[in-house]
């Protein structure tokens, strides 16, 4: 479940790095809970096809944080900013 939300969050931030098809194949199975099989069947592919594309976008963004951090950087903030004047604290959460 970790690695779930885990890859999840990270595609909130590099998703848009993914091809087209990497985008629809990782939110059909991460947030709409479908199945290798019903994506292989709307998509006319075979189920391999998805799971070599699901597996590789979860490479890549992984991948992608491992270089960049931009997730691991905003818990950092997030833990640093708790304590602060909520007014700015507010405008902080905002630019994140």
């Amino acid at each position: 479940m970790d690695k779930i939300i885990y890859l999840t969050n990270l595609f909130d931030y590099y998703g848009e790095l993914l091809t087209d098809k990497q985008q629809t194949y990782f939110k059909d199975y991460y947030f709409n809970n479908l199945t290798l099989s019903e994506i292989a069947e709307n998509e006319n592919v075979s189920r391999n096809a998805i799971h070599k594309q699901i597996k590789d976008s979860e490479n890549k963004l992984l991948n992608y944080e491992k270089v960049l951090k931009q997730y691991q950087n905003s818990l950092k903030i997030k833990e640093i900013i708790k304590d602060l004047n909520p007014e700015i604290k507010k405008q902080i959460e905002e630019l994140l």
